[in-house]
């Protein structure tokens, strides 16, 4: 898709989304809870944040999308991700896999490969935690190299191992970062929108997730539906940057221009990278 057709899509999925108003449920970390879930009511959709293993599978079954975020995980709560995740496979949920500080531990990784074998439709991370996935996969000997949840790498170091990912897990790989980059493996759209305000809020990455996942609650092509989710995104960011006085009040901001944001904008502001 070229700048034009990009803008217009992005736009008409934000409509359609905010018509729809999906169901999102959030097996999220404790950080981000908060700001996934008024991410997701200013843009438009409908948050759920159903964690516990007992109730997750069924919950499941009611929602539009899953998103799966292992920042602050446990045994309790891997539990609750494995089961979700065969729950959504099972029912024909679309299911987003957000693999925050992967590459930092054992526990961790092996978190990300049980859940991968439940087919995740996108993966979405910043670019070391996409180099590390694909690692951890067997699909490189290279060594991404995580500080936290801060990438260390940009996103175009991980385009190659980004691809090999989505062909490998058949899914849609979103690594981003200054450059945001989409792909499913043979396709690969790079969006230049957002601002450095946004690496100075915590867990705005996370609440990026959670939008992507509903985007892809629509059912359509789940490679354009996580481009317009990035793309609403960096837009909004540069929206509210161009108002915000700091990190504080960037983060009232953000959402209000994720409530306010519509096609015009898109349309006008929308750059490719």
């Amino acid at each position: 898709m070229n700048q034009q057709e990009t803008a217009a899509e992005s736009a008409r999925l934000l409509a359609k989304m905010r018509a729809a108003r999906p169901l999102v449920q959030n097996i999220t970390n404790f950080v981000s809870m908060d700001i996934a879930a008024n991410v997701l009511l200013a843009a438009g959709a409908a948050p759920a944040m159903v964690h516990a293993p007992e109730e997750s599978p069924e919950f499941v079954r009611l929602a539009a999308s899953l998103v799966v975020n292992i920042g602050t995980l446990s045994r309790t709560q891997v539990e609750s991700m494995e089961v979700a995740t065969i729950a959504a496979r099972a029912h024909g949920t679309p299911w987003v896999l957000d693999p925050v500080g992967a590459g930092a531990t054992r526990f961790r990784d092996e978190a990300v490969q049980k859940l991968l074998r439940h087919r995740p439709i996108v993966i979405r991370g910043n670019a070391s935690e996409i180099m590390a996935v694909a690692r951890g996969a067997g699909l490189t000997l290279e060594t991404a190299r995580p500080r936290g949840v801060d990438s260390t790498n940009t996103t175009g170091e991980a385009e190659l191992l980004a691809r090999h990912l989505a062909h490998h897990c058949f899914c849609i790989v979103a690594a981003t970062g200054e450059t945001d980059i989409v792909t499913d493996g043979t396709r690969m759209i790079r969006l230049a929108n957002g601002s450095p305000l946004m690496t100075r809020v915590t867990a705005l990455g996370c609440a990026l997730s959670a939008l992507v996942g509903a985007f892809i609650g629509l059912g359509e092509d789940p490679f354009v539906a996580t481009v317009a989710a990035l793309a609403t995104y960096g837009v909004a960011g540069e929206m509210a940057a161009e108002v915000a006085r700091g990190p504080g009040s960037f983060r009232v901001e953000f959402i209000d221009c994720l409530d306010r944001i519509g096609p015009d904008d898109l349309e006008t502001r929308l750059r490719l990278g």
